[in-house]
This record gives structure tokens, C-alpha cells and sequence, in this order.
């Protein structure tokens, strides 16, 4: 009798292969719902203030004085673009910014290039606790440095200058660093290559080392490209004459503190002008960018 239904028991539970595989899959395709759900919510928190700004930009006064919230604009007022152009020296500002953009963030990439070349490939004393402290730079924020900066800046005249606007922002460990853990990652026998063949530092860091990390290059530029782009806070302190602010610092000319809202619109304006050349750069730098951050955890 025990037998029958031991028998009975094991041909009313069959194993099927293929079962054992649901569960699994089942489990996957909710981890790929989550994850995809987690993204959704991301871009949402980043994407919607950015088409908000847009939709206001061509809104009238009356669509944004009021308690109730209107998310496209009655009536398209393509003025408010022409009206941010005229009311401030709009070339000027994009001139000034451009240069400081273009300065600073070329010279910090060319000082993190060199720098992080000489943690990886030269030997000296101290390096290791140099190293550290440009690590330790990376944890003081730019609101702490402001006075100092400010400080010796003004003392030297460099009020409303562009070197005063420049020359405080290049001291940055974050190039450095990111282009050390690339350098890293690089293969040391082309390198050791060059060098039996009678190539130099210089060549080497140009003619082996640079094109191979040129990805994770193209990341720190592009990072440096739009803080520079985008500060605010140094140019507000250091700039006084508007021939000289940069394009945050400009758009604050833009605000009526007697009637905000008449020229809010104008400033959403203004402020879409000024993210359009950030996004064309970082459209054409974006497989580049993509590869960089891949290229420290991939050893090639």
C-alpha cells in the first residue's frame, strides 16, 4: 500500500523542464520593470522643470500672473526671445562667456592631461601624498573659497577681468583624478614601447598616452565646458560692469524687481538661449562621453 502511493505521489508531480525556468524569468522581467520605472522617474525629475522653462518662455505676463498654474501659454509670444536680446548686451555677454569658457576649460584639461600623466608615469618623492591632496581639494566646495579668492583677486585688479573670472577656477583636482584612473587603465607595453625606441616623456604623452584615453579626455572637457558655461556665483562676485559679466551673471539684468512678473518670460527666454550651446556640445561629445566613464573599469 506505502508503495502504490509512493508511486501514486511521483507520477501526480511531474518535472518539467521548462518550469523551472519561469520563476526565473519571471523574476527578471520584474527587475527590468523596476529598473526601467526607476529611470522613467529620473528623467522625469530632470526633463520636466526643462520643457516647463521652455513653455514659459513664450508665455505672456498674464499666463504666469496667476494663482492658477497653465502649463501651455494661450498665446505664443515669440517677443519675450527678442526682447532678452535687446535689453541686455546679449552679444557681448555670449562673447564674454564663450572666451571664458573656451580658456578655462582648455586650460584646466591641458593641467589635468600633464598632472595625471606624472602621478602614473614619472616617479618622484611624495607622490602618493600629493596625489592625496589634490583628492582633498575635490571636498572643499567653491562657496568656502569664495572670500579668499575674492580677496586676493581684487587685490591684484582683477575686478571685471577675464583672468579675474578664469584664474580662480583652475585649481580643480576633478580632471586630474578622472584622467589618473584612465592612465591607469592604459596598456603600459605601448608605453614601454615608446620608450625603448627613444620617445620622451613629452612624446609619449602625446603620441601614446593621449589618443589611447582620448574618450575619458573628451569627459573632462566636457565636464569643464559646462561649469564653466554655467557658474554663477564667481562671476557675480568679481563682475560689476556688464561689458564684462558672463551669461548667468548677465541674466540678471533681465529682472524687474519692481513687476517680476512682467519680465519673467523674458528671463525663461534668456535662460533657454543660454543652455542651447551646452546641449549642442554635449550632443556632439556624447559618445565620447559615454566611453570615458566606461574606460577607468574597463582595463584595455
Amino acid at each position: 500500500m506505502s508503495a502504490a502511493t509512493v508511486d501514486l505521489g511521483e507520477t501526480t508531480t511531474p518535472r518539467d523542464p521548462r518550469a523551472r525556468g519561469k520563476a526565473p524569468r519571471r523574476r527578471l522581467g520584474l527587475w527590468v520593470v523596476r529598473d526601467y520605472a526607476v529611470l522613467a522617474v529620473a528623467v522625469l525629475v530632470v526633463v520636466v522643470p526643462l520643457i516647463y522653462m521652455i513653455l514659459s518662455s513664450f508665455k505672456t505676463p498674464s499666463d504666469l500672473a496667476t494663482s492658477h498654474l497653465k502649463i501651455f501659454p494661450e498665446v505664443w509670444r515669440t517677443a519675450n526671445y527678442s526682447d532678452a536680446v535687446h535689453q541686455v548686451p546679449f552679444g557681448r555677454l555670449f562673447l564674454n562667456s564663450a572666451i571664458v569658457t573656451a580658456v578655462g576649460a582648455g586650460v584646466k584639461v591641458v593641467l589635468a592631461i600633464l598632472t595625471a600623466y606624472g602621478f602614473v608615469f614619472c616617479e618622484f618623492p611624495g607622490k602618493k601624498y600629493l596625489f592625496w591632496g589634490v583628492l582633498v581639494t575635490l571636498m572643499v566646495p567653491p562657496q568656502v573659497t569664495a572670500l579668499p579668492n575674492y580677496v586676493l583677486i581684487s587685490s591684484l585688479g582683477g575686478e571685471d577681468t577675464y583672468w579675474g573670472i578664469i584664474l580662480p577656477g583652475l585649481g580643480t583636482g576633478f580632471g586630474t583624478f578622472l584622467l589618473r584612473q584612465a592612465f591607469l587603465q592604459l596598456p603600459y607595453e605601448v608605453i614601454e614601447a615608446a620608450e625603448l625606441d627613444g620617445a620622451g616623456h613629452w612624446r609619449r604623452l602625446w603620441h601614446c598616452v593621449v589618443p589611447m584615453a582620448l574618450p575619458s579626455i573628451a569627459t573632462v572637457a566636457m565636464v569643464n565646458i559646462v561649469y564653466e558655461w554655467n557658474d554663477y556665483l564667481w562671476p557675480l562676485i568679481i563682475t560689476s560692469d556688464p561689458n564684462m559679466m558672463t551669461l548667468p551673471r548677465g541674466l540678471t539684468l533681465l529682472i524687474n524687481p519692481d513687476n517680476q512678473a512682467q519680465t519673467f518670460g523674458i528671463l525663461m527666454a534668456g535662460t533657454v538661449m543660454v543652455i542651447v550651446p551646452v546641449l549642442l556640445v554635449f550632443s556632439a561629445l556624447q559618445r565620447h562621453i559615454v566611453n570615458g566613464f566606461t574606460q577607468g573599469g574597463v582595463k584595455g
